[in-house]
């Protein structure tokens, strides 16, 4: 059996996300590493913390990214080789760490940068999100035509999108797409509308730190957001990266692109099971999460 990691992002985390990831020596150093970087009490939010204390784009990623980071080299330590990983939207530079692109330290500067310059562009252009049940990607873009300021954001599975924009813009998306067809437009808890145009200025700036950064070839192969075939360069990896904030997350490609390794374990490494249960809609992906089922159970499944 193959085994896929895959890494969750933003909206995943939960207040009790570290009491779960095997003991490290490494996360200590790095949570503190985190907290100077941020000028955030991250320390105390890994065990003391409310679901409104995560919810701060510059409090959940880097957390999350040291969570996913955290699981993926507990697989690794108990013997699992990846036949690739992916990792969705902030958890695809979770990925890029355990697939050593660049170290979980210099990946770390890359997400407190990351979390802050979305925040900032937050502030200037405010935006939400809204999940969107029973379109696909071709139904949701035509519904979404002549409307302006709203995009489809995230492909996340069959029948399953997120469309992102202004306030309004998605306002005015809901009676477009339930005329299409859609079962249930929901709002998300988010402020920005991530995963668009309206990221651009925030994508450029943050495409000037990654075109500074050392990135060296991938030890496994990873399926990105923007450009979901499985790539080792680090050139190529680095410009999907630099098109990711403000691009779709095409993540049914992703998942159709895993089903190739068939047969095929898709492992959830991080919080939550949002990504297992995408993935049960995909033909011929098993899907497990780290929290909800024991590594040693996970490492029997996959080598049997």
């Amino acid at each position: 059996m193959n085994a896929v990691f895959v890494f969750p992002g933003q909206g995943s985390q939960h207040p009790q996300m570290f009491s779960r990831v095997p003991e490290s020596d490494d996360l200590p150093r790095l949570l503190d590493a985190a907290e100077a970087l941020t000028g955030l009490d991250l320390n105390r939010l890994t065990s003391n913390a409310m679901l409104s204390d995560l919810t701060d784009t510059r409090v959940a990623q880097p957390l999350l990214y040291l969570c996913d980071w955290a699981w993926g080299r507990a697989l690794i330590d108990v013997g699992l080789e990846p036949v690739a990983l992916a990792g969705h939207s902030l958890g695809e530079l979770a990925a890029l760490a355990v697939a050593e692109v660049y170290s979980v330290e210099a990946g770390l500067e890359l997400v407190c940068a990351r979390s802050k310059m979305m925040a900032e562009a937050t502030e200037s252009v405010p935006g939400t999100m809204a999940a969107v049940l029973g379109l696909d990607l071709q139904a949701a873009t035509s519904a979404l035509a002549d409307l302006s300021d709203v995009w489809v954001a995230n492909d996340n599975a069959p029948g399953q999108v997120v469309i992102s924009g202004t306030v309004d813009g998605v306002a005015r998306a809901r009676p477009a797409l339930e005329a299409a067809g859609a079962r249930r437009v929901l709002a998300l808890d988010v402020s920005g509308p991530f995963h668009t145009p309206l990221m651009k200025t925030a994508a450029l700036e943050f495409s000037v730190l990654l075109n500074a950064a050392e990135f060296r070839t991938a030890r496994f192969p990873v399926i990105q957001n923007t450009r979901p075939t499985p790539a080792t360069d680090a050139d190529v990896i680095r410009e999907a990266l630099k098109a990711q904030m403000a691009g779709v997350v095409r993540w049914t490609e992703s998942m159709t692109q895993m089903r190739s390794y068939d047969p095929v374990t898709l492992i959830e490494a991080g919080p939550g099971s949002v990504l297992s249960g995408l993935a049960r809609k995909v033909d011929k992906i098993t899907a497990v999460s780290v929290e909800h089922v024991q590594l040693e159970t996970i490492v029997e499944e996959v080598m049997r």
